[in-house]
């Protein structure tokens, strides 16, 4: 690279050869962190979307409950009485 460097003195093509260097030692020098990084948003996620359908069950549930006593009250419900 330094030969390939000597030739071109373009400022350019000299800030592309140090940037290309620069992250070619920062890719092999990394570590593999970012990957567990990411399997661990992935199992939160996941954790927390479990939660949330829990939650929304749990809801629906009572829901529906509610709305059989509602709808019991309404057919039983005479004109002068109330529930």
């Amino acid at each position: 690279m330094e030969k390939l460097r000597k030739r071109v003195s373009h400022p350019a093509v000299d800030f592309l050869m140090v940037f290309l260097q620069g992250r070619i030692e920062k890719a092999r020098s990394e570590e593999t962190d970012r990957g567990t990084s990411a399997v661990e948003w992935v199992i939160i996620s996941a954790v927390v979307v479990a939660i949330v359908g829990v939650v929304a069950a749990v809801i629906n549930q009572a829901l529906k409950g509610g709305a059989e006593k509602v709808g019991d009250c309404i057919e039983g419900a005479s004109a002068s009485g109330t529930c």
